[in-house]
């Protein structure tokens, strides 16, 4: 049976969504399992913190596989908390109006009922991790909480979610070391916040026609004809930070060459902006993922050799 999924933008159910039963299809789309780019930018910022810190091998994939887990949750729990808050603003927006609650496909109670599953499950993950660990993944929920809200009290939402997606650095240098972030992960944390509001104001122009009818906030609105300077500005900061804090953490070594492989990344992004449509904005923004990896391996050949 055709759904009204099948012909929106946001969501597509042509893929391997439509060999699961149609009454899971809803859960399945507003957990946004579908689409892996979210979970792989919350979880590589965790990766980069675990791996810059040496443990016995056995014991980082571990806690990699644990964090791996965990992104999945609880980017699924921030979805749904996304769309409870966004119900209504979902419907007006034409990439967003066939989400399960806009469209109605699954009712509020379900999603909370749904939430609460998620979020047990995140809970026990959580407590697989130093106590430290504990206290510093409670911290992020406010953040969770409340970026839905940014933008309808102001016009940078996107700074809300570097913070909160950026915090895998935080929690990963916690769980790798049971002790609170050094000065150096705080550099590193402050860059990935950079990195994030800069490809979340990409994912924005998606956007722009509907956000600026309705009288939502975004970074990509309100930097206007300075788009392309503030990303590159943001990307300039992220890559000097991140030099900055795995500098003072490891001094020069060869994390340097992930650093490098992230800065030539970046720059094609910003090159792809003087064309950039809502289209390509996709194609640029989840391209992040593969800009994480390479830092990630920077950092993988620093804890092996």
């Amino acid at each position: 049976m055709k759904l009204p999924y099948e012909t929106h933008t946001d969501i597509a159910t042509n893929g391997w969504l439509s060999g699961i039963p149609n009454w899971l299809q809803p859960y399945a789309i507003i957990a946004r399992v579908d689409r892996p780019i979210g979970w792989w930018l919350l979880l590589l910022p965790g990766w980069w913190a675990i791996l810059a810190h040496q443990n016995e091998m056995i014991e980082t994939a571990k806690l990699m596989c644990w964090f791996l887990v965990g992104a999945i949750v609880m980017r699924a729990a921030g979805c749904i908390i996304n769309d409870l808050w966004d119900r209504n603003i979902d419907k007006k927006v034409s990439r967003t109006a066939m989400r399960p609650l806009a469209a109605g496909t699954i009712s509020v109670r379900s999603a909370l009922i749904f939430l609460g599953f998620t979020l047990l499950a995140g809970f026990f993950i959580l407590l697989q991790l130093p106590f430290k660990a504990w206290i510093m993944g409670l911290l992020s929920i406010p953040l969770i909480i409340c970026y839905p809200l940014a933008k309808r009290v102001t016009k940078w939402p996107q700074v809300i979610l570097g913070l909160a997606f950026s915090w895998g650095i935080l929690l990963g240098a916690v769980s790798a070391t049971n002790s609170w972030p050094t000065d150096a992960m705080l550099l590193v944390y402050a860059g990935t916040a950079c990195w994030i509001v800069g490809y979340d104001t990409i994912y924005a122009i998606q956007d722009k026609d509907d956000d600026s009818k309705l009288g939502i906030g975004s970074a990509a609105l309100s930097l206007g004809a300075n788009l392309t300077k503030g990303i590159t500005a943001l990307y300039l900061a992220a890559v000097l930070l991140w030099s900055a804090g795995l500098w003072l953490h490891f001094g020069l070594d060869i994390w340097l060459i992930g650093i490098i492989g992230t800065a030539i990344h970046l720059g094609w992004q910003v090159h792809k902006l003087s064309e950039i449509d809502s289209k390509s904005a996709l194609v640029v923004f989840r391209s992040n993922r593969n800009c994480g990896l390479i830092l990630t391996a920077g950092l993988l050949l620093q804890a092996l050799f």
